[in-house]
C-alpha cells in the first residue's frame, strides 16, 4: 500500500500499524514522537493497534526543547 511520510510517497505492507511504521522508518526514540495520521494525532497506547490504510497521510512530529528566554523587564 502507498503511504505519504513528511510529503513523500512510499509502499508498504497491508495491515501495517502506527507502531510497525515507527520502527519500518528507524524512527529514533519514538517514545519522544508524536505521530499525526491525516492531520489526527494517534496517542502513544493507540499505536499499536491504529491501522493504516492505502493513501494515509503520516507525519512526525519532534518537540525540541531549549533556545533562551525571554528578555524580561528583570534581565535586559
Amino acid at each position: 500500500m502507498k503511504l505519504t511520510i513528511g510529503g513523500e510517497t512510499k509502499n508498504f505492507k497491508d495491515d501495517l500499524t502506527v507502531a510497525e511504521l515507527l520502527a519500518e522508518e528507524k524512527v529514533q526514540n519514538p517514545e519522544y514522537v508524536t505521530v499525526a495520521v491525516n492531520d489526527e494525532f494517534v496517542d502513544g497506547p493507540l499505536e499499536s493497534r491504529r491501522v493504516l490504510v492505502e493513501g494515509d497521510h503520516i507525519e512526525f512530529l519532534y518537540f525540541m526543547g531549549g533556545g533562551r528566554p525571554w528578555p524580561s523587564p528583570t534581565n535586559n
